[in-house]
């Protein structure tokens, strides 16, 4: 007869991850750093984190001075024209940080440059799937969530503040099946669905090129970006050098329906965070009246 054993079990354990969100800037007001990264707090800790498995923060800081150690920047600019300046970096100790440039819209490329940063923080993650470019074999797809839906037609808002929409791991299952979500706001209706003015890019492992589909005007165009070389930057800094993001680089027209809804949504929330504020004024100054 065989004794009985205890399994031992193993406690997974999850760090969690901290970002900053800080301006190195005067061109934007500390209230309005602090209200986007209460935002962007909530998109990673109720929509992107439980998809994903991320536990993360995003908290505001005020300059770069401050930014505690161990936190990963999105860092907030005034505009400029240097290619490959905005987006995704590594640092010289291969830590990830981010550049986001102040235009009307930064609050949709700060929340593209989060999420895209705690899904794959060093640039290189990939997932190995079916191809969608005819006559090739198995490929690797580069994470990049939120490059598929990256239009702002597909962006949503977070106390009103406008953020990015994002894939979900299904999104590389290999079928569709009825009932899952693969992207947040359901707009991407299949796996590795491409959706206007959005993009994928993926690694050919018979030739080691990295290859890309883009789709603009309603017309797929498969790209060849060509090889990359590990000893440069990671894959993703790559691919961002040879893509244009105009809505995230230039950002939107302030006539822009999307982000007009936003701003006068913010408008009525603003009034009624006073209101808010100087009843609790009016409940302390009645404690500490004697």
């Amino acid at each position: 007869m065989y004794g009985s054993f205890d399994t031992p079990t193993r406690e997974v354990v999850m760090f969690t991850i901290h970002v900053a969100l800080v301006a190195d800037s005067d061109a934007v007001s500390a209230r309005e750093i602090t209200r986007v990264a209460a935002a962007l707090d909530k998109q990673v800790t109720r929509d992107f984190g439980p998809l994903w498995g991320v536990l993360a923060t995003v908290d505001p800081v005020f300059s770069l001075e401050d930014v505690p150690v161990g936190y990963w920047p999105i860092v907030l600019r005034d505009r400029i024209k240097v290619p490959g300046a905005d987006g995704f970096h590594k640092d010289r100790f291969g830590q990830p940080f981010a550049r986001v440039a102040l235009t009307d819209s930064w609050s949709l490329t700060a929340s593209h440059e989060c999420l895209e940063m705690l899904a794959d923080p060093f640039g290189d993650r990939m997932i190995p799937g079916p191809p969608i470019k005819r006559g090739e074999g198995r490929v690797s797809y580069l994470v990049e969530v939120c490059d598929p839906p990256e239009s702002e037609e597909f962006a949503y808002t977070v106390n009103d503040v406008l953020v990015s929409d994002f894939i979900t791991p299904s999104f590389y299952d290999p079928v569709k099946v009825e009932g899952v979500r693969y992207s947040f706001t359901g707009a991407v209706e299949h796996p590795r669905q491409v959706l206007e003015g959005g993009y994928m890019s993926w690694r050919n492992q018979t030739n080691e090129h990295i290859e890309q589909l883009i789709v603009n005007n309603g017309k797929e165009e498969f790209r060849d970006l060509g090889e990359w070389h590990p000893s440069s930057r990671s894959v993703r800094e790559f691919v961002d050098s040879k893509t244009e993001h105009p809505q995230l680089d230039q950002g939107l027209s302030p006539q822009n329906e999307r982000l007009r809804s936003a701003i006068e949504a913010e408008q009525t929330n603003k009034r009624a965070r006073e209101q808010t504020a100087k009843l609790l004024r009016q409940e302390l100054q009645a404690l500490e009246t004697p």
